[in-house]
């Protein structure tokens, strides 16, 4: 009898693990297609995925958004980015940054965030209000003080991913150099 409910004890166990695994979404791969999303930069302008990988390459960088305090290893990332917003674009790739967190004040942290930073006109920063981005991509970052896993996508104009890069500690970040070889191979495979 004992043996018996263990046994059903660690089948219920296994669906269970089973079935939130299914749930839960994968994060895309090189050579698959990123998922669409829409989410709305600071003044409130609906931004879709698909808009921007029709007209050029897109560099897909997630960040670790509000996780009570401004991290500054995405600061110095977006930085890094920012003084390379030159070479980016000779590579004629369009940077899109996530900025994820709770709705609540997300808004009032996201400006904090850019503030006196010097914003090239074509990159885009975008909310993740309550994580709808970073859960469809499989970047939900559960765990005290946490958001999102930092993450680094190339996409191609079709919106295929020509490089991933997840960084599952605060470090290991995506340097600007080595997104502007992978965004030139991109560009090469469309």
């Amino acid at each position: 009898m004992r043996s018996t409910r263990a046994y059903q004890i660690t089948i219920a166990a296994l669906a269970i693990a089973f079935t939130l695994k299914m749930s839960a979404a994968d994060t895309p791969n090189s050579g698959e297609k990123a998922p669409e999303f829409a989410l709305k930069t600071l003044d409130q302008k609906s931004v879709r995925l698909s808009d921007l990988t029709s007209k050029s390459a897109v560099v897909l960088l997630v960040l670790r958004g509000w996780p009570g305090y401004q991290c500054p290893l995405c600061t110095a990332q977006v930085q890094d980015y920012i003084a390379s917003a030159e070479q980016l674009s000779k590579a004629k790739a369009r940077v899109a940054m996530v900025y994820p967190g709770p709705a609540d004040n997300l808004q009032a942290h996201a400006q904090e965030f850019i503030e006196n930073k010097q914003w090239p006109k074509d990159f885009v920063f975008v909310l993740d209000p309550d994580y709808t981005m970073v859960a469809a991509y499989g970047l939900r970052w559960e765990a005290p003080n946490e958001t999102a896993y930092p993450t680094t996508f190339v996409l191609d104009r079709k919106g295929i991913v020509r490089l991933a890069k997840i960084s599952h500690t605060h470090g290991d970040r995506t340097k600007a150099r080595d997104i502007v070889e992978a965004t030139g191979r991109a560009l090469d495979q469309r």
